[in-house]
């Protein structure tokens, strides 16, 4: 029996290297699915990286990373004093959820908008980058029903939790940040569990900005090497595993 898989890399635009990684697993390797960053300056470039490859792509929504889309002074919750997103340790750390509602919603909204500009069309998939916050999670509901978008609940760690997409489950395995990764380890366990599964993965290249602003660095080019390597590819085909996108689950 045919099992089938999703393999996503996330974070399109966040910098260069970012978007080399990214277009290398997309042209030469296993990504068919990728979340895009809408709020960075390199964003356009990516996109131009991967143009006419049919691959499915989400809106990959940031409230920790960058410049708003939204002008600062109207969403103070989740800015800092310069204008910039407050960094994603400010919500890991934080003894209560001090992201206001009114204002999340406010920038999801631009940042779908600006998808929608750039791209023309509809995410196939919606979610968000890196925040645990009910109000984030909140405002993506109801941005996500505003527009009737399927909404990718956010899920990591270790006990691979599923997570309900299009009213299906999907399992997820995201281990990057996990002591002694193994992605090729990883996606096999994935693609040879007894269910259909959602496997999330972020992959990219190093470069100066991604050392000083992202606590994920070489594990995603281990996820580069495992996802342009025919010899994992030559495993999925041998294990009768099929790659799908979000767009046809």
């Amino acid at each position: 029996m045919e099992r089938k898989v999703i393999v996503r890399a996330d974070d399109l635009g966040y910098s260069d290297a970012v978007n080399v990684g990214i277009a290398r697993t997309v042209h030469n390797g296993l990504i068919n699915n990728v979340g895009v960053m809408v709020n960075m300056p390199t964003t356009m470039s990516g996109l131009a990286m991967i143009k006419d490859t049919g691959v499915c792509l989400g809106l990959h929504t940031v409230i920790s990373a960058g410049q708003p889309l939204t002008n600062p002074k109207l969403i103070p919750s989740i800015t800092n004093p310069d204008g910039t997103f407050r960094h994603s340790s400010d919500y890991r750390t934080a003894t209560h959820d001090f992201v206001n509602l009114n204002e999340v919603v406010l920038e999801i909204e631009a940042q779908y908008q600006k998808f929608v500009a750039l791209v023309g069309r509809q995410p196939d998939y919606f979610e968000g980058h890196a925040v645990v916050s009910d109000n984030f999670v909140k405002g993506l509901e109801i941005v996500g029903e505003r527009h009737h978008l399927n909404l990718l609940r956010f899920a990591a760690g270790p006990d691979s939790p599923s997570v309900p997409f299009k009213g299906k489950v999907l399992h997820v395995f995201m281990e990057s940040m996990g002591e002694n990764y193994n992605p090729y380890e990883t996606l096999k366990r994935a693609a040879l569990a007894q269910y259909n599964d959602g496997y999330a993965m972020m992959v990219c290249y190093l470069d100066d900005y991604l050392l000083q602003h992202s606590s994920l660095t070489v594990p995603r080019t281990q996820e580069v090497a495992m996802l342009t390597d025919p010899q994992m590819q030559e495993w999925l085909e041998q294990q009768r595993i099929k790659l799908i996108k979000y767009s046809e689950v």
